[in-house]
């Protein structure tokens, strides 16, 4: 099918009404859960053939966090869907005024390669339960998995989800369709292209990005389980995840104190030999593997570094770098992992403020004061104490970043925010006719309800002062 076949039928799903009602989206929300727990181990299979993904963290990471979405998504839509009361001003009362969420149409999600299930179907599942019909063109980075999507997904949705695989070329050519939303997860060169794109049609776009997101570690914290969760965040799916800590600064003190930690974290978790670890991922292909190598060869490094260029194996690394170094001036994405050196907290906020505003930073520090500067003093899609990558786990909280890492945010209530239109709807009785009192021509009595009711000029705000 064309693009334009493609979109058309969306577009014919959605315009029938079907969509809009709740019974619909619980339906499609169960399928995709359905179709999830059935075919897991197809799942698993492709994942493990894209990327190495070790069965139960395949099901961790991907499927059931997938349906783990799913679960929130249909436990609370009813209530999420629930109009929005507003109150109206005295001036036009009687009336009644609300908020309704409306869904916008067809939503085009552009799925990557590191989450090739996930990063497809939980905007997806977002963009169903907001009444959407939608159309997914995965990865051809993850070709197995891409594959096991068009196998099953027009099974289980029919017509409310259409996959569409293929290269750029795909892509672009449904890039000039006309949609409702794109939700694009990927890099920021080619989010500028969707944006592009989708400014022809005045589309909206939710751009989930990445950027380098740092650590901030100091004296106060637990450097044993600090190295512990860093290396856990880093080394899961070989580095290639987008909220993976990207560099850890510190003082030489703690640094120094870290690294031997790191390696024992590493050791723990993956064994002696990564490479024999069933829990450890490989590269994507060949080009990100050569990329990775040679920031590792003019690295200092102090674990790691082996390589096997034919399975796309590269060691879990630990490297000493300054700023400048050439592994700092782009994201890595992949399982390298640089200490940095700063003199102080405020250096490494000034560090940080730098640079462009990342995914998110994490902080492991035992002090209130720190936890503090780091939330008034620096910019990030998220801000996380004490525990890389794990607040994607939270489906209260939006996943999205700000500036080069992204805009917009989604799971759980947010993604209904994200894919609704949010229409005000105000009902006013024609009896009494209030507004009399604002019909031209403005009599002094007119003048002065105006003055007073209608648009008063209100009172000079002091704000308080603390002693």
């Amino acid at each position: 099918m064309t693009a334009n076949s493609v979109v058309s039928q969306a577009r014919t799903i959605f315009n029938s009404g079907v969509s809009r009602a709740l019974p619909w989206r619980l339906e499609k929300l169960e399928a995709m859960r359905k179709m999830l727990v059935e075919h897991s181990d197809d799942f698993a299979t492709a994942l493990h053939e894209d990327l190495h993904k070790e069965a139960t963290e395949a099901w961790l990471t991907e499927t059931g966090f997938v349906t783990s979405e799913i679960t929130h998504l249909a436990d609370h839509l009813e209530d999420w869907l629930k109009p929005e009361k507003v109150s109206v001003p005295l001036a036009l009362q009687p009336a009644t005024a609300r908020i309704e969420r409306e869904p916008l149409g067809v939503v085009l999600v552009i799925s990557p390669w590191n989450y090739p299930l996930q990063l497809a179907l939980a905007p997806a599942a977002g963009a169903l339960a907001a009444g959407n019909t939608v159309v997914i063109k995965p990865s051809e980075h993850a070709p197995a998995t891409a594959a096991a999507l068009s196998r099953w997904v027009p099974e289980y949705l029919g017509d409310a989800v259409q996959v569409v695989e293929g290269a750029v070329e795909t892509t672009t050519a449904l890039l000039k369709e006309r949609f409702d939303h794109i939700f694009y997860t990927g890099g920021p060169a080619v989010a500028k292209i969707v944006m592009r794109a989708a400014a022809e049609h005045l589309t909206p776009v939710t751009l989930e990005l990445g950027g380098k997101s740092p650590v901030y570690v100091d004296e106060s914290a637990d450097l044993a389980i600090a190295a512990r969760r860093i290396a856990w965040a880093k080394y899961l799916n070989a580095g290639q995840t987008c909220v993976a800590p990207d560099y850890v600064l510190g003082t030489a003190t703690v640094l120094r104190r870290l690294e031997p930690l790191l390696v024992d974290a590493i050791a723990r978790q993956l064994g002696q030999d990564p490479a024999a670890a069933d829990a450890y991922g490989r590269i994507i292909n060949a080009q990100h593997f050569e990329r990775l190598s040679a920031l590792i060869a003019g690295s200092e490094v102090v674990h790691g570094g082996t390589k096997n260029a034919q399975s796309k194996y590269i060691e879990p690394t630990v490297v000493r770098a300054s700023g400048d170094a050439e592994v700092m001036q782009e994201e890595i994405f992949g399982p390298v992992l640089p200490l940095v050196e700063v003199a102080s907290e405020d250096a490494a906020i000034e560090f940080i403020n730098q640079r462009e505003k990342p995914l998110a930073l994490y902080v492991f520090s035992g002090q209130d004061s720190t936890r503090k500067s780091f939330t008034q003093r620096t910019s990030s899609g998220a801000l996380v104490f004490g525990i890389p990558a794990a607040h994607l786990l939270v489906p209260g909280l939006p996943f999205g970043g700000v500036g080069n890492s992204g805009m917009g945010g989604y799971h759980g209530e947010h993604s209904i925010r994200t894919f609704s239109h949010h229409k005000s709807v105000l009902d006013k009785p024609l009896f009494p006719d209030t507004l009399e009192l604002i019909y031209p021509p403005y009599n002094k009595v007119r003048k002065a309800a105006i003055k007073a009711v209608v648009a008063p000029a209100g009172k000079l705000f002091r704000r308080r002062t603390s002693v």
